[in-house]
């Protein structure tokens, strides 16, 4: 039988970062505007915590050229600095992803991807 269970680590952003380039869950707060009309008022909305899957980058340059250090980016390419710094959402905690189910890494590439398929697909969870 396989163990098909994660364990989730959280690490506080304050105290330490992941490695560059490494893919991660990362724990975002911030405030949603109240409505368009209100956008520019910060103050208002609702505050909000949740999870994204994120990369941590000590160097990223965004597509209009700015150049973002040590910083969670999103798949939309929205830039999340760690909390305490300033910006408008920003990355309390961030924990590892699990490795793909049955197997001891992040990626399979090419003709190994359908023999790892099936091998998840067969195991069994651990009771």
């Amino acid at each position: 039988m396989t163990n098909l269970n994660a364990v989730v680590t959280w690490v506080d952003a304050r105290e330490r970062l992941p490695r560059s380039g490494t893919p991660v869950a990362a724990a975002i707060t911030g405030r949603y505007p109240a409505d368009r009309e209100s956008e520019a008022d910060t103050a208002s909305g609702e505050e909000f915590w949740l999870v994204r899957p994120m990369v941590f980058m000590t160097l990223h340059r965004s597509e209009d050229g700015a150049e973002h250090r040590d910083c969670f980016v999103d798949s939309d390419g929205i830039v999340r600095l760690p909390h305490g710094l300033a910006s408008a959402e920003t990355v309390t905690h961030w924990a590892e992803l699990p490795t793909l189910p049955g197997g001891t890494t992040h990626l399979v590439l090419g003709k190994g991807v359908q023999s790892a398929l099936q091998n998840a697909w067969d195991a069994r969870p651990l009771t």
